[in-house]
Order: C-alpha cells, then sequence, then structure tokens
C-alpha cells in the first residue's frame, strides 16, 4: 500500500441554477488571452443535450480514456506504436466547429452607420480570422433547451434508454432539464498524460492536480483526444496545450478555486482524498458495473489509525491527513456514498463526483388534486428521467448505485419535510430511512451539509507546503526563517 493525497471535489446538481458564474469567473482570470478565446476550462452543460464540445461524450468518435484489455487497461486512443506513426496527424482530434469559432461584434457598424430609415445591426466577426460570420454554435448552445427534440434527442446516453422512454421524454409534460458543471477531473489514472509523447503533462505528487509544462509542450495534442472528457485545449496561438490548473496558485494561498469561490448556488466542495496508489491499476481493469464500488475501495478513511500511522511513513504531512478528516468530499463519496464519477467506464477513474439531481415529480390531476403518484414528495422511480440514463452518466449503467443515492436523498427529504412541516407520518420516514439503510442523524447530517454549510466547512483546503519546498531547493545563504505551518495557514515568511 502507498498512501497518496489527492484534492478531489464533489458538484451537488440539485442546487444549480445554470447562471454560468463560475464559467465566467474561469474565463476572466485564465482565459481572456488571445488564442483561448474558444477555451472554457469550467462550463455548464444542458442534460439532455449534446454537450461542449458536441457529443464529447461519444468515444467512438474521440477515442478517449482506456478500455479494458484482459487483467489490465490500455489507452484508447492508441498504442506506443500506433501513437509514434500518427505523431503528425491525430485523426480524432474534434475541430473548431465542435467548440464554436469564437466570434464578436464590429460595432462600428453601428456608431459608423450613416442616418436611414433602416436599424443598423453590429454583423459578427471572428476572433479568429477576422472575417464576417454566421454563428452556428457557442459554448453553451443547447443552454435551458435540453427537452426539445433538436438538442436533447442528440444526446449521447440516451442510446441506453428503450424506444418508449425516448417517446415518454419528449412529451410536453414531461419536459425537463438539468445542469451538469464541469472541470478538468484531475483523474487518479489520466488519460491525457498517458496520451502525451513528451511527457509534457504530470501529475503533481502532492495534490494530484494535472498540469500542463508549457516548456515541454509540443502541441501533438493528444492530450486532447486522450482526455474522454475534453478539458484539455490547444492554444492556436501560442501552440500549447492548457487546461485547469483547479487554481492552484489560489489554494496556495489558502483560497478555494475561482469557480468555487464564486458559485451562487453553493453547489461545489473541495477536499483531500487519501487513496492506495499501488491500486489505481487493479480499480482501472475492474468491470464496469464494478467500477464505482472499485474507486471507493480505492480512498481510505482518514479517521483510521492504522491509515493515518501509513499515510505519515509515506509522507504525507499531519496537517494534510488532518485535512482528510474534515473533508466534505469524503463524506459525500465514501460515507453516505451520495457522489458518483462521471463516466466511470473511461477508467480515469475521476476525482470529480457529482450529487445526482432529484427532477421535478411527474404528478397528475385528478378530481381537481394534484397527486404525486401516492408517495409523499413524488417517488424517484416515476421522475421524468429514467434511472437508466443516470446510470449511463454516473455509474457505468449500474442502475442499483443510482437507486441507493436517490433512495437516500428521498429520505433526507421526507425527514425534512416531517421536521418542518410535519404532515408526514413518522412511520413513513422510518420506513424511507431503512430502505435507504441510513438514520435520522444521517439524515440531519446530509441536510446540513447540502442546505446549512459554512464556507469553510464546504471548501476545506489543504496546507501546500510551498514555502518548505521553496525552502529545500535555494540556495542554503539565502534561507529564510519559517515558521511551523498550521492548517492552512500561509507562514509569516519565507515565501
Amino acid at each position: 500500500m502507498k498512501i497518496r493525497a489527492q484534492t478531489a471535489m464533489v458538484f451537488h446538481l440539485d442546487k444549480c441554477i445554470g447562471c454560468h458564474t463560475c464559467s465566467i469567473a474561469c474565463k476572466n482570470i485564465w482565459t481572456d488571452r488571445h488564442g483561448t478565446e474558444y477555451m472554457w476550462w469550467n462550463n455548464v452543460e444542458t442534460k439532455p443535450g449534446t454537450g461542449y464540445p458536441t457529443l464529447w461524450e461519444d468515444q467512438g468518435k474521440y477515442r478517449g480514456g482506456w478500455e479494458k484489455r484482459g487483467k489490465s487497461v490500455r489507452l484508447r486512443l492508441h498504442s506506443r506504436m500506433e501513437g509514434l506513426a500518427n505523431i503528425f496527424y491525430n485523426p480524432f482530434l474534434p475541430s473548431l466547429d465542435d467548440y464554436y469559432e469564437p466570434w464578436s461584434y464590429r460595432y462600428s457598424d453601428l456608431t459608423n452607420a450613416p442616418a436611414g430609415d433602416d436599424q443598423p445591426v453590429a454583423r459578427p466577426v471572428s476572433m479568429v480570422t477576422g472575417r464576417e460570420m454566421k454563428i452556428e454554435a457557442g459554448p453553451n448552445w443547447d443552454d435551458d433547451l435540453g427537452g426539445s427534440g433538436i438538442y436533447a434527442a442528440g444526446d449521447f446516453n440516451l442510446a441506453t434508454l428503450t424506444t418508449e422512454e425516448r417517446k415518454q421524454l419528449f412529451l410536453l409534460d414531461r419536459l425537463v432539464f438539468f445542469h451538469l458543471p464541469r472541470i478538468c477531473n484531475h483523474c487518479l489514472n489520466p488519460g491525457c498524460v498517458a496520451a502525451c509523447p513528451t511527457g509534457a503533462i504530470y501529475k503533481r505528487g502532492e495534490d494530484g492536480i494535472v498540469l500542463v509544462s508549457q516548456e515541454k509542450c509540443r502541441a501533438w495534442r493528444m492530450c486532447v483526444s486522450g482526455c474522454p472528457y475534453k478539458k484539455v485545449y490547444f492554444n492556436w496561438k501560442t501552440g500549447k496545450s492548457e487546461k485547469c490548473i483547479l487554481c492552484y496558485p489560489r489554494q496556495e494561498t489558502c483560497q478555494a478555486p475561482a469557480c468555487f469561490h464564486s458559485c451562487v448556488g453553493r453547489i461545489r466542495y473541495l477536499g483531500t482524498l487519501l487513496y492506495d496508489a499501488e491500486g489505481i491499476e487493479q480499480c482501472a481493469a475492474r468491470p464496469d458495473n464494478d467500477l464505482v464500488e472499485a474507486q471507493r475501495e480505492l480512498i481510505l478513511d482518514p479517521g483510521d489509525s492504522l491509515v493515518r500511522q501509513k499515510a505519515r511513513e509515506d509522507g504525507v504531512h499531519e496537517a494534510i491527513i488532518e485535512a482528510a478528516r474534515k473533508s466534505p468530499v469524503y463524506r459525500f463519496v465514501k460515507e453516505w456514498r451520495l457522489a458518483l464519477p462521471l463516466h466511470p467506464e473511461v477508467r480515469t477513474l475521476p476525482m470529480l463526483f457529482y450529487v445526482p439531481p432529484l427532477l421535478p415529480v411527474a404528478a397528475t390531476m385528478e378530481k381537481g388534486r394534484y397527486e404525486l403518484g401516492g408517495e409523499p414528495c413524488g417517488d424517484p422511480s416515476t421522475e421524468r428521467l429514467p434511472i437508466r440514463y443516470f446510470a449511463a452518466i454516473f455509474s457505468a449503467g449500474n442502475e442499483e448505485l443510482v437507486r441507493e443515492a436517490y433512495r437516500k436523498l428521498h429520505a433526507v427529504r421526507l425527514h425534512r419535510r416531517r421536521e418542518t412541516v410535519g404532515d408526514i407520518p413518522k412511520e413513513v420516514v422510518q420506513r424511507a430511512l431503512e430502505e435507504a439503510r441510513s438514520t435520522p442523524q444521517e439524515a440531519e447530517a446530509i441536510y446540513r451539509m447540502t442546505s446549512l454549510a459554512t464556507f469553510a466547512e464546504r471548501h476545506v483546503v489543504p496546507p501546500f507546503f510551498r514555502e518548505m519546498s521553496i525552502e529545500a531547493t535555494a540556495d542554503p545563504a539565502e534561507r529564510k526563517e519559517t515558521t511551523g505551518v498550521g492548517f492552512c495557514r500561509p507562514p509569516k515568511r519565507g515565501w
């Protein structure tokens, strides 16, 4: 066993309102440069929908991630020899049309227009070529149109549904969508790192954040194809690949990443996980329906004295172990079993998890009364999007894992309804908790973390100890005295 620390995240989809504040915060800080106009390190998609870039989930088209080969895994994109043969031509790259051609408007058409009977308009011009263009796509082109027959019908995950389920989904009284915010997953087994011919992409040992060395990058762009989530982008101006860096400069000063800090719905949780690095390959090679459980087994209990002792022996600092103990991510993923990874079947072991949304329930009007199918607060099994759809997104087709999460979320809803309104019988709540294998205490803890948690409880930023690494590499004559490092508290001197 080799214990490492990993910065991980949870997004609670029930709370996302699709405001794109996170995307704008990230854009303003990191991708407002020439050559990055089309990059959205953070984007918010509408589901059902085709996503950004278009159909990024179709690995038959892009060949991202890994595939199972016997008792091991193989990069889906290519073998070493295939990669060498295609090093000057990568046939599995998304084109600019799969993203969108970024544009601005020629406002001089308005300000310099002569007087006349017609209203002048500002014509769109490409930010790449500078020529006039027709706008045909954008980073959130299917925003809030997830129930439409135009965009939702192209959702790759709908292929798992039966013809009748697809037909029911597009009935007017069942139209529904939810928002899916996405950033780099900073995977334990990242496909982008394995696909890079020059070794320009690497995973930081102290926190697991995946970065691209701008000095080593040679623009082969294998990383773009190798990432199944398409969260590596090519800067056409500099000729280098770029991606989400999880705002590590902010975290090094004890601040949450910009998209986390600005989130209006407070859907985002950040924390540290301890995991067994020696079990990654074995975990990634498990069958599809067992991948989520295998990934949970890889995550270790930071409250276990034996785990803590082994972590110290492996060089994990006590303050980071303490941060892992306070991590909200561990509670959502391992303890409460509510959060699930995005498309685990690509076997990258993503470190961004999602709490699936409890969608508006499908109700009927009977004799002037609003009926919810006989179940208080509705029945998760009768929601407008089938369980099978969510299983295709979050559990590699394992529907029971999604049902388990929904049973617990539904039990929490009933528990709080009884506490606040009092119109649900005690035995109904008790039965729901028993079916969810939960308790009133756990339901209350989930409610508080979901609804009442403070900023510090939602974002447990671990100490990065950058001052220690600086001192270790500095000239002895220039070293400065440093103070002891507390829990995410920068030293007074020595930066």
